[in-house]
């Protein structure tokens, strides 16, 4: 069987379209969902939140988040588990430093409240949500000035993790 002459080809199949003619670019959505190929926070594997009252010690606080590694802590009421706001442990270290706070004050007076009212809308990030939207909240979104997302059951009620732009990039390297 012989291939057929380049002349009996049409010319739209012999030559490729070329760079000038109009391709749409994905989209940054959908760049990221390529990236993520589907993949939800859960399965990221992230480690389960640490949660801290805000009458414990900034001492007591300390030693939980040297313990486990954390770099933010989320602080809960302890009566219903409600989320008030989270501790940063560089934040506290400097407050620490600078003499602002010492180590026997309470995390109410280091920790950042969450906005609450009429008109402050919430990002609710769950464990079912994809890992697109996630990089989105962290870089563009309510995440951006934090570096971080707390991640929750849907009704909002338990705080299950928090989850950060190095997790995404973990995820990213380990998937390749």
């Amino acid at each position: 069987m012989s291939l057929p002459s380049e002349a009996a080809i049409p010319s739209y199949l012999r030559d490729p379209p070329s760079s000038s003619s109009q391709q749409i670019p994905p989209t940054p959505a959908q760049s990221l969902a390529a990236k993520y190929r589907g993949a939800v926070i859960a399965d990221l594997d992230l480690a389960p939140a640490l949660s801290v009252p805000p009458q414990q010690s900034i001492s007591e606080a300390l030693a939980m988040s040297y313990d486990r590694s954390y770099d933010q802590l989320t602080v809960i009421n302890p009566q219903n588990r409600s989320l008030l706001g989270y501790l940063s442990i560089p934040r506290l270290k400097q407050l620490l430093q600078s003499r602002a706070l010492t180590e026997e004050d309470t995390v109410q007076e280091a920790m950042t409240r969450f906005r609450k009212g009429k008109g402050v809308k919430y990002t609710t990030i769950t464990p079912e949500t994809e890992l697109a939207e996630l990089e989105e909240f962290l870089t563009s979104g309510g995440g951006r000035e934090s570096g971080f997302a707390v991640v929750t059951d849907a009704a909002r009620k338990f705080v299950l993790a928090v989850a950060t732009i190095d997790d995404l990039e973990n995820f990213a390297k380990r998937r390749g």
